[in-house]
């Protein structure tokens, strides 16, 4: 294999990771309120009770209210689709890549200042932020491995100059 094939394999497996937590982490926002009652039965703990209640209250009077997690949901799912566009041609898709890297950074202010506004506590602002700190990490690994794949000379393109040298 060459030394273009194994990293393009590595690309695409990256890929593969980055875009499988994208789908499970969109999925989860789904069935919030069952997912509180379970993290509620493994845990005790304040905030998740309160939480919780708030869900559970948002759930039985104002279910409309959760319509926006199914449409956080779908955000991630249809980010998801993007980031196969990097899989089929990641050279010229990388925009995508760094797309999200900007995303990711974006997380941050919003934590930092929504949080605040919306009581959330800071120790969970900090969980959230984490996200955008964790999620860019293979984002730069991919843009790294894309922006030597791009460097690269196409497969068989010194076999055939070679050909042709008089």
């Amino acid at each position: 294999m060459s030394e273009r094939s194994a990293l393009q394999r590595r690309i695409r497996a990256c890929l593969v990771l980055f875009i499988v937590c994208l789908v499970l982490s969109g999925l989860t926002a789904f069935p919030l309120v069952n997912e509180l009652h379970w993290a509620n039965s493994l845990v005790s703990h304040t905030w998740l009770r309160r939480v919780g209640k708030g869900l559970d209250r948002a759930d039985a009077d104002y279910p409309f209210l959760l319509y926006g997690t199914d449409w956080l949901a779908f955000a991630h799912l249809v980010i998801a689709v993007f980031f196969y566009g990097v899989h089929r041609d990641p050279v010229r898709n990388i925009w995508i890549v760094e797309a999200g890297m900007i995303a990711c950074a974006g997380v941050i202010p919003l934590a930092l200042i929504c949080g605040p506004i919306r009581g959330i506590p800071f120790g969970w602002s900090v969980i959230d932020m984490s996200f955008g700190f964790f999620g860019v990490i293979p984002l730069l690994v991919l843009r790294r491995m894309i922006k030597r794949l791009e460097a690269m000379p196409p497969d068989g393109y010194l076999a055939k100059a070679a050909t042709t040298i008089p």
